[in-house]
């Protein structure tokens, strides 16, 4: 019964969100905030004692996992050039699942460390100084348009 609780819930937010996306203007993703916003509140419930953790805490740890590999997806995107994608992700997974798995067990001092390195990681990959020269970004660019003009004519 509590997996179809979860379902049911993330359900819910995710429509709420896509229906406060549409008239608010807010950039989100409804279904990151549909699973986002139900694991907290079910980690909250048992935190509180008013649900039973061992009812609620795989579905919640899954959804924890599915956030921290999202944030990782979404943090990608958004590297520079000069940056590794498969170290990014091979060093903030594992630090995520220890920031999962130290709030599941409410081990606070090991939950604020992994916070913290992951905080770090994040700016340490998005942030500094990018190595490519204006000019090759831009002749890359360049190199690009004529690509997806090619390909528009192509047909």
């Amino acid at each position: 019964m509590p997996i179809l609780i979860i379902v049911f819930s993330i359900v819910i937010i995710t429509a709420s969100a896509w229906a406060a996306r549409r008239f608010l203007s807010l950039n989100i993703c409804p279904i990151c905030a549909g699973v986002a916003g139900t694991w907290l509140w079910a980690l909250g419930g048992m935190m509180w004692g008013k649900l039973s953790a061992g009812d609620f805490e795989l579905p919640v740890a899954i959804l924890m996992g599915g956030s921290i590999v999202g944030i990782a997806y979404q943090v990608e995107k958004r590297l520079p050039p000069n940056r590794s994608s498969l170290l990014w992700k091979a060093l903030f997974i594992p630090a995520g699942f220890v920031v999962v798995y130290s709030a599941l067990q409410s081990l606070w001092l090991l939950l604020l460390g992994a916070l913290a390195l992951c905080l770090g990681l994040g700016i340490g990959f998005t942030r500094g100084r990018v190595s490519r020269s204006v000019s090759r970004d831009s002749e890359h660019r360049q190199r690009v348009d004529e690509l997806e003009k090619k390909m528009k004519d192509c047909c």
